[in-house]
């Protein structure tokens, strides 16, 4: 008997032993997350900021428009966006993610009831049991594994939070150029008609000097060939108009009556706002929320990294019970409360043909792809501002050889009308001069609502007013500063 003692203690002794070596086996391969360095952002803005007298911050920009028939669409197109509706689900299941991946730090608590009564022997009598019971099971972490878990969880949220952000931003940025193209569709059009018109009195005017045979045939056929082209130019931009409503009834879920009114009230053209963009390129990336939610998901890879790396690791978990009973048998009663603390499982893992080594090789190329879709992600930001702010400035100089042009082709028109006036100038001179007002006139009215559209581009690629504080305390940046980026 002694002798089974020992052989019971020796055996537990080697269990204890063979944990412990385990432990000691996985301690060099702690679990920890990759790093990446930051994607470097030039010092300053290649492109030269924009300066207007009076600027708006990105949150105040669109009240700053002035137009209710834009802020109408805006928000139709807000609540009817299939988008935005996604982007809602998916922060609804990053929030359940990030709640289950709390409560797995904490113990798992259940509770029982059981009621019973019945005679399951001759001559006992019947027997009453009453039981309740709660049941607690805990894993303990014991490397930070379910930590790294809740962390990359709370990083998904943010990410898909960031990304609602940007959802809205875009779609007001659509919205936006839509209702320009609209609202420019309208002028240029009847623009177009009145060239259309003024090369059908040209055809007019060589049909009447023809008959008379002043000018030979072919000049009337260039006529009419003209006015054939400035026909179909004026339908084309009458389709556009028409394709440009259809894009806003989309966007908006609005009626397309309704939509057509909206247009149709829209304020007067006019410069829009200047937006207060960061003189600092790191600065205006830091408020774009796709850069934000791109970073966040690098965090979640780094996560899962060292969440594969953690499945090497031994896994200890505590169980235990209490509750009371009551039994009656025969009219006797007697009351027991039982309990029990474990029983306490450690699993160490011993072979798996590489399964787990492969889970660690994916979860670190998920890592690195997702790096370099962060990296990728703020190049783009930067050029997305320089190329806004380069057509800004492209803008401003051409709106500026635009009013000279109209301005100069005025005076010509002018001229011509007071030659007419005198017997010196012909029909067919008043008709070329008032064109090319016309063509000038088209112009500048172009550039104008296209001003409107640089600025809404620029809003767009300078992050549309969102701010990283918004998401709130989250795990720490995995970014690091590269060698050289790093103050001494």
């Amino acid at each position: 008997m002694k002798h089974l003692q020992n052989s019971a203690r020796s055996t537990r002794s080697c269990a204890i032993a063979l944990s412990a070596a385990a432990l000691l086996l996985t301690a060099c391969t702690l679990p920890q997350q990759p790093s990446a360095p930051v994607a470097p952002v030039v010092a300053q803005w290649q492109a030269p900021l924009p300066h207007q007298g009076n600027t708006r911050a990105l949150q105040e920009w669109w009240q700053a428009q002035a137009d209710p028939s834009l802020l109408r669409l805006q928000d139709a197109a807000q609540n009817a966006s299939p988008n935005l509706s996604l982007a809602l689900s998916a922060i609804a299941q990053a929030r359940a993610s990030s709640a289950s991946a709390r409560a797995t730090l904490l113990p798992q608590v259940g509770a029982g009831v059981s009621l019973s009564r019945g005679e399951s022997q001759p001559d006992m009598g019947v027997t009453s049991t009453a039981t309740a019971s709660l049941q607690a099971s805990w894993e303990i972490d014991l490397v930070g594994a379910n930590q790294l878990v809740k962390d990359g969880a709370l990083a998904q949220l943010q990410s898909s939070q960031a990304q609602w952000h940007d959802a809205r931003v875009a779609l007001a940025a659509e919205v936006a150029h839509a209702y320009y193209g609209a609202r420019a569709c309208q002028p240029l059009t009847e623009n177009a008609r009145t060239i259309s018109q003024s090369f059908d009195e040209t055809v007019r005017l060589y049909g009447q000097l023809l008959a008379a045979g002043m000018v030979p045939a072919a000049n009337l056929a260039m006529a009419r060939s003209a006015a054939a082209d400035a026909r179909s130019r004026w339908l084309e931009q009458s389709a556009q108009c028409d394709l440009g409503i259809k894009a806003l009834v989309a966007l908006s879920a609005l009626p397309e009556a309704q939509v057509r009114g909206l247009v149709r009230a829209g304020s007067a053209v006019q410069d829009a706002p200047a937006l207060a963009l960061a003189s600092l390129p790191a600065q205006t990336i830091a408020q774009r929320p796709d850069v934000f939610a791109a970073e966040r998901d690098v965090f979640k890879a780094a996560a899962l990294v060292a969440g594969a790396q953690a499945q090497r690791w031994p896994r200890l978990t505590i169980n235990g019970s209490i509750g009371p009973a009551q039994f009656g048998i025969g009219g006797v009663d007697k009351n027991l409360t039982t309990w029990s603390l474990g029983p306490v499982s450690l699993v160490v893992p011993v072979f798996d043909a590489g399964q787990r080594q492969a889970n660690i090789e994916a979860a670190q190329s998920n890592f690195d792809s997702k790096v370099a879709m962060y990296q990728a992600r703020v190049r783009a930001a930067v050029r997305e501002v320089e190329d806004a702010l380069v057509q800004l400035q492209l803008n401003a100089g051409r709106s500026e050889q635009a009013q000279r042009s109209h301005n100069n082709a005025k005076q010509v028109l002018d001229a011509v009308l007071a030659r007419q006036r005198q017997g010196m100038a012909t029909g067919l001179e008043i008709q070329d001069a008032r064109r090319g007002l016309l063509a000038a006139d088209a112009q500048r009215t172009g550039l104008q609502w296209e001003a409107r559209r640089a600025w809404v581009a620029l809003y767009r690629a300078a992050g549309g007013g969102w701010d990283s504080t918004s998401a709130g305390f989250g795990p720490a940046t995995v970014l690091q500063p590269a060698p050289n980026e790093t103050n001494p």
